[in-house]
């Protein structure tokens, strides 16, 4: 595995114990080299997908400084960032939310509660671990 970037994931919400169960649900992956990143707010998960260039992130919508869509819509269209798999992870479960994460160029639009083995399942696809 030398010479090969380690794989990594940020997951951004200002709620500590959510970003506390994404990690819980997705610590096994860590055994594979997959570093864990958590953001608690907007500003600071587009700091580190900037910073750490992640294979996926998970984003909360609503977030203190910058809302998820906000996030999404700068790393996907203004960074021109394709390639990382962005999954928006809301509260929220209004088809104009799941239209607004589509402009926002989201990979997929899960709702809390959310399953932590569909959340595990889709993170090992993703990343490849």
């Amino acid at each position: 595995m030398s010479g090969e970037p380690a794989k990594k994931i940020i997951i951004a919400d200002d709620e500590a114990y959510i970003r506390l169960l994404i990690e819980q649900t997705l610590e096994d992956l860590e055994d594979l080299g997959v570093k864990l990143i958590p953001a608690r707010d907007g500003n600071e998960a587009l700091r580190l997908i900037q910073e750490e260039q992640p294979q996926m992130v998970f984003l909360d919508v609503m977030m203190p400084k910058m809302s998820g869509f906000e996030v999404c819509r700068t790393v996907k269209r203004e960074l021109n960032m394709k390639d990382v798999f962005v999954v928006i992870l809301t509260a929220k479960g209004q088809e104009v939310d799941r239209q607004i994460s589509q402009e926002c160029g989201a990979n997929l639009y899960m709702t809390k509660p959310f399953d932590p083995d569909e959340l595990l399942t889709l993170a090992v696809k993703v990343i490849g671990a």
